[in-house]
């Protein structure tokens, strides 16, 4: 039952966002409903599969995981060394400076080094479906963005290097609190060998 609410939380989280991608349909809800409300049923799913996704992957965790192969253990330090800077790319989609100007996308690139990082060190069912599924949407989002046509919401005015360090400071912040306090308390392993919360 974990890996089917972990299933149904991707299929609404991704349907979600691949919807985004549909920018003649996504305009179309748009017109009809409004911008506003549009907005708050776009978050209200992105949310609720968000849930079923963690809480499905942790029930299935729990159930015991379904291996499909066995990752060498030394693959878990590909996930150590990767987060690091897919935490700083994603905080600089948010902060952007010279590292998005450079990266174009970071949003989507720390994403996907976060998916296959991920994917190199779960060998599992239900690692391999979430990691991989995810891995896809965005290389998919990445290749759609190349033919929208439409502005999209307006850009984050883009900074220079004070922005970069401030970018690297925050995703320094998200990296060590993933690894020191949701991945041991959410994900029930912890991704350093040690919760800074005391939990095994």
């Amino acid at each position: 039952m974990g890996l089917a609410c972990e299933i149904i939380g991707l299929v609404i989280f991704l349907g979600a966002h691949v919807f985004v991608t549909m920018r003649d349909r996504r305009a179309a809800l748009v017109k009809k409903i409004g911008e506003g409300p549009y907005k708050g049923l776009f978050s209200l799913a992105s949310i609720v599969g968000i849930v079923l996704v963690g809480y499905g992957f942790a029930w299935y965790r729990d159930s015991g995981p379904i291996a499909l192969w066995f990752p060498p253990a030394w693959t878990r330090q590909i996930v150590v060394v990767l987060m690091w800077p897919a935490s700083i790319l994603v905080s600089a989609a948010y902060i952007p400076g010279n590292i998005k100007r450079t990266v174009k996308n970071p949003m989507l690139v720390g994403v996907k080094t976060w998916a296959a990082a991920h994917l190199c060190a779960n060998g599992d069912l239900g690692g391999i479906i979430l990691f991989g599924s995810v891995l896809l949407w965005a290389g998919y989002d990445r290749m759609t963005l190349k033919h929208r046509s439409d502005p999209g919401a307006p850009p984050i005015p883009v900074g220079g290097a004070k922005n970069d360090v401030i970018a690297i400071i925050v995703g320094t912040i998200v990296y060590l609190a993933l690894g020191f306090v949701f991945h041991p308390i959410v994900i029930g392993l912890p991704a350093f060998g040690t919760s800074a919360l005391g939990h095994p």
